[in-house]
């Protein structure tokens, strides 16, 4: 495992990458785009059993302002989930030389890893998303609230400042407020969806708090395809909930020439 700080104008971003005992260069290496409250550390075990079973380089980052990168300087604007292509994720694939990659991403970091896909369809072979969201439905909304709910709790909180310390309270407020701005009232991907140009497998679990099965059938309907969604037996983290179920689909997919 090599840790790595990539240097941008907002601040230092915090980076790992994972190698398999063997691989080719020949297949592109795995980015990983986290979700809301999450960061490189809350993926635990899940890039080292993608990286083995895929036999790719999995990299994984923290969003300025989550896990242990630098804070996040003010709110984050109501445009976060397409400047991240063009923001941090293309400052690591320029500081890393990405010419080729699989774009990966889980929740938001689902909604991100679209946009990537699309802006930077030069390099993108594949695109993977794990419970993402790609328009906004009352779902989404009342799932948020029952988790802010839940961190009114203190040990809620210490949990979530284990990971990202003294930016915790930012990396919530983030999460809650911008989804229930008015900024969000239409939102949706239906353009990002559009420019993408690669194969693209969208994975949902059955039972998610936080999207309907709406969701990865509007990802499948409007990108190259699978044309039908691959679901999962859990809820919102597949990762957590089903890791192994979620990396055989993912490696079985990039395996496919």
């Amino acid at each position: 495992m090599e840790v790595l700080t990539l240097e941008t104008p907002g601040g230092g971003i915090h980076a790992v990458r994972r190698r398999p005992e063997t691989t080719s260069a020949a297949q592109s290496p795995i980015v990983l785009l986290h979700d809301s409250l999450g960061c490189v550390a809350l993926w635990r075990g899940f890039p080292d059993r993608l990286a083995e079973a895929s036999g790719r380089e999995v990299i994984a980052y923290d969003r300025l302002g989550y896990g242990e990168s630098s804070p996040c300087l003010g709110p984050q604007p109501a445009t976060f989930v397409a400047d991240e292509a063009n923001g941090t994720f293309a400052t690591l694939r320029e500081s890393l030389a990405l010419e080729r990659f699989v774009a990966l991403g889980h929740s938001v970091g689902g909604s991100m890893a679209i946009e990537a896909a699309g802006r930077h369809a030069d390099g993108c072979e594949e695109l993977i998303t794990v419970a993402a969201q790609a328009f906004l439905e009352p779902r989404t909304l009342a799932g948020i609230r029952e988790a802010e709910a839940a961190f009114a709790e203190p040990d809620a909180m210490r949990r979530l400042a284990r990971y990202h310390g003294d930016k915790a309270e930012w990396v919530l407020r983030s999460w809650v407020d911008n989804w229930h701005s008015e900024a969000f009232d239409d939102w949706h991907l239906d353009d990002a969806l559009a420019r993408v140009r690669c194969s693209t497998l969208a994975i949902h679990g059955q039972h998610d708090e936080f999207g309907s099965l709406a969701q990865p059938r509007r990802i499948a309907s409007r990108t190259p395809g699978p044309a039908a969604p691959s679901l999962l037996p859990c809820g919102h983290v597949p990762h957590r909930e089903c890791p192994e179920a979620l990396v055989a689909i993912v490696a079985a997919f990039l395996s496919h020439p």
